[in-house]
């Protein structure tokens, strides 16, 4: 068992099995050392999670869970990416996070540390990144939260 399968072993994870396209794009493009996640959505064991608003349908804590699920749907991509081979990542980048949330909704920041909390717990210091957190007024399917991201690797 690598280093990265044994840290989320011991964090009590399990990551999903790499989500297919829903429209004319790829889940992730490498080029040279970098890989490019296109956005991840609360997508769990192929049902839909946490659709609804922030700030309406969702507390910020609830919203954190979300982008956590997003954030393991990342890490998923990544490893398809690296052939199974987690250890190959060698830093998370940046991190771009999406929250559907009501017009007076300000927390998006604590909302999207559910994602960058979980690179971190998983990938160490090399988990710590640049980051975006935005709010939009709707996401695809309705989901709550959605993250993409961009990692290096050997």
């Amino acid at each position: 068992m690598s280093t990265i399968e044994a840290r989320l072993s011991a964090l009590g994870l399990t990551l999903p099995e790499a989500a297919t396209p829903a429209a004319n794009y790829v889940p992730y493009v490498q080029t040279g050392n970098l890989v490019v996640v296109s956005g991840q959505i609360t997508l769990e064991n192929g049902e839909l999670k946490y659709v609804g608003r922030v700030g309406q349908d969702f507390t910020t804590e609830e919203a954190y869970a979300a982008a956590k699920l997003c954030g393991l749907n990342l890490i998923a991509q990544v490893k398809a990416a690296c052939d199974g081979d987690l250890n190959r990542v060698k830093r998370v980048v940046r991190l771009g996070g999406f929250v559907n949330c009501t017009d007076d909704f300000t927390e998006q920041p604590k909302v999207i540390n559910g994602a960058s909390d979980l690179m971190a717990e998983v990938f160490g210091d090399a988990g710590k990144h640049a980051r975006a957190a935005v709010g939009v007024n709707t996401l695809p399917l309705g989901v709550a939260v959605e993250v993409e991201g961009m990692f290096e690797v050997e």
